[in-house]
């Protein structure tokens, strides 16, 4: 079985096509800048060569069309005729409380997520232009979607509801929802596999640390709670979100600022985290090449960066009871050592300690960066978001 995994942004289309047999993956690139000027495509060679091509793109459903013809180059392609595409995977941000599932598209499902716009505007509006795109291209074929917050579905009502009137709940659906569950559903699975630990009986914390960062608290394979709330603007400091903050603060900004909500909803996303503290950069690796060479604010960030983690590690071991590991994924876990030592140090008081010298070399792969005497065991794992996607799909299609 071959299948199409699309991640339909606002202005970008992110895809991999798979061959399900052996999950080989056969082609892999973006396009970006859809509906602006300097639309392009990048495809990515099996050599891992990439190539660029400029391409006008008004609209998703050109976009998608130029997937396509990538997929039918014969020399960039894997395929001979979308034919042999059986089924499109597609990631969605935000499926509310209506979604705690992956799903086969149909008119309902579409009107769910299009109902779901206001809490992921930017999002869930562009996965919804890729559906109709693959929609109008290749009507005939069958389309799956994946939630995010799916994977933390199973939060209790104690750890997702918000100590504001209840009627909010019913009437607006605000709680807390999480996100980036694809990304802690993969690692909290793959981490056990690694260890040989019975993922029904263990305690795991997955740090999914990029440019958008979560926590989550993953006990006997089910999410009891995790960083991020009714948005992705919740939780750890973030390359440019704040994160956690007091809002009386916010509202206290506004005043002082002269502010609308939405000018201070894109204050707090675009303009702050890391890049607010530093003023130079949103990228970790900038943020840690200045506190190399002295830059005291950047520095400081770093310092702020490490402390919030560790917090929500410390608690959510308390939230669990206890922790068997610690798993570090996304850009910034998977490749900024010291960062994962910074993040680490000082809490042997939980069992867990970093082998510094294996810390300092493991970057994008697989491996066990705690001592051998670690009572908790400390785990880089890459994540990988479109296999969960494109075996979920499999699995709805045959059924």
């Amino acid at each position: 079985m071959k299948i199409l995994v699309l991640n339909c942004g606002s202005s970008s289309i992110k895809y991999k096509l798979y061959d399900m047999e052996g999950e080989k993956v056969l082609a892999q690139g973006g396009v970006e800048r859809i509906g602006l000027d300097g639309a392009f495509i990048k495809v990515t060679l099996p050599n891992g060569e990439k190539r660029q091509i400029m391409h006008d793109m008004p609209d998703h459903k050109k976009g998608v069309n130029v997937v396509f013809k990538a997929l039918l180059d014969p020399e960039m392609g894997a395929l001979k005729s979308l034919d042999e595409i059986d089924a499109v995977g597609h990631r969605i941000v935000q499926g509310g409380d209506k979604f705690n599932q992956s799903m086969l598209v149909d008119k309902s499902v579409e009107d769910g997520i299009e109902e779901l716009c206001d809490l992921a505007p930017v999002h869930n509006a562009g996965h919804l232009k890729g559906i109709r795109a693959v929609d109008a291209l290749m009507p005939k074929t069958p389309q799956v979607v994946v939630f995010d917050n799916a994977f933390h579905s199973t939060m209790p009502d104690y750890a997702y509801l918000y100590a504001i009137p209840y009627e909010l709940y019913e009437k607006y659906h605000v709680r807390r929802y999480g996100f980036h569950g694809t990304s802690h559903r993969y690692v909290s699975k793959r981490v056990c596999e690694i260890l040989g630990l019975d993922q029904a009986d263990s305690k795991v914390i997955t740090c999914h640390i990029g440019n958008g960062a979560s926590i989550a608290a993953v006990l006997n394979g089910k999410v009891v709670d995790t960083s991020m709330g009714l948005t992705p603007l919740a939780g750890v400091m973030m390359g440019s979100r704040s994160g956690d903050i007091d809002p009386s603060a916010v509202t206290y900004l506004m005043e002082k600022l002269n502010m609308t909500p939405h000018e201070m909803s894109d204050f707090l996303n675009k303009k702050s985290g890391v890049l607010g503290i530093t003023g130079i950069s949103s990228d970790m690796r900038d943020v840690e090449a200045a506190a190399n060479e002295g830059n005291e604010r950047a520095v400081l960030a770093l310092k702020m960066y490490a402390y919030r983690v560790k917090k929500y590690i410390g608690s959510y071991a308390a939230a669990m009871g206890g922790v068997d590991a610690v798993v570090f994924t996304a850009g910034v876990g998977e490749n900024q050592t010291g960062l994962r030592a910074d993040i680490c140090r000082g809490l042997e008081f939980l069992g867990i300690e970093i082998d510094e010298a294996v810390n300092a070399t493991v970057r994008g792969r697989e491996a066990v960066i705690s001592s051998p005497s670690s009572r908790v065991k400390v785990v880089v794992v890459p994540t990988d978001e479109e296999i969960v996607i494109a075996r979920d799909t499999q699995a709805l299609v045959a059924k």
